[in-house]
């Protein structure tokens, strides 16, 4: 005997079979339309087999229904593949968002190390370039490294790259003092007199101007060094700087 509509439903079954590949290769299509085909697809498959169900338990006749049962579960065979390949199709659109997930966020970490940064310098805000960092920060390095003469051309340079920067204080303050470290007092003077000039508000000013103090009695101008001291006390009296401008006052030193 035949069954007409099983015809029908096998055609549907074998069209949904052809058309899980071609889902399946199309990996790089939109994730809406994706979903909706993975949706579709599903309930295509549930509504052929529950129609198979119904027409099986329609049938009285015991061989009709046998034939019927052997074509059911070849039916639910196809339907097991054709649901597998679904749950790859939507393994695949999963491992596809993630990745394309990770490329945005690793895109978006490497755009943010070459963009300019908004950061606290000094107690003040300020952009900061990246170039600008790292040139400031190797400066800072060498100095810490004890290695004077190179700090003190890397400061050089700083400066004149970049002489609006942030860091420009500092650099300065940090240049006075690798030539003081070198024990070369009219290079510290003259460095970290800019300093005292240009940045009154700067906090490593007071700590400069005692530096100023202790080269000129260096050079045995104790007249300098005392006015630089008094300087100190009466500009910013309530800072550690000034505290020890009062002992050296006290001690002659």
């Amino acid at each position: 005997m035949k069954f007409p509509f099983l015809t029908k439903f096998s055609m549907a079954a074998a069209f949904a079979v052809m058309l899980a590949p071609s889902l399946a290769s199309a990996g790089l299509f939109d994730d809406d339309e994706a979903r909706r085909a993975i949706l579709d697809m599903r309930t295509k498959v549930d509504a052929v087999s529950s129609k198979l169900d119904a027409r099986l338990d329609d049938k009285a006749d015991k061989s009709s229904a046998l034939e019927l049962f052997n074509q059911n579960e070849q039916l639910r065979t196809e339907i097991a593949k054709l649901r597998g390949q679904v749950e790859v199709l939507a393994n695949d659109l999963s491992n596809a968002q993630r990745r394309q997930q990770d490329f945005y966020v690793d895109l978006d970490n490497r755009l943010r190390k070459i963009e300019p940064r908004r950061m606290t310098v000094d107690g003040k805000e300020a952009t900061v370039e990246v170039n600008e960092q790292r040139a400031y920060d190797a400066a800072l390095a060498l100095f810490k490294a004890a290695e004077y003469k190179s700090a003190i051309a890397a400061f050089s340079t700083f400066n004149v790259n970049y002489p609006q920067s942030a860091y420009a204080g500092s650099a300065q303050y940090w240049l006075g003092n690798s030539y003081y470290a070198q024990r070369d007092c009219k290079n510290t003077i003259s460095s970290l007199q800019l300093l005292v000039k240009n940045n009154p508000e700067h906090p490593k000013t007071p700590d400069a101007m005692l530096n100023i103090a202790a080269c000129h009695l260096e050079l045995k101008e104790k007249s300098a060094s005392k006015k630089m001291l008094e300087s100190v006390i009466a500009q910013y009296p309530d800072t550690e700087a000034a505290q020890a401008a009062r002992n050296r006052l006290a001690t002659g030193k």
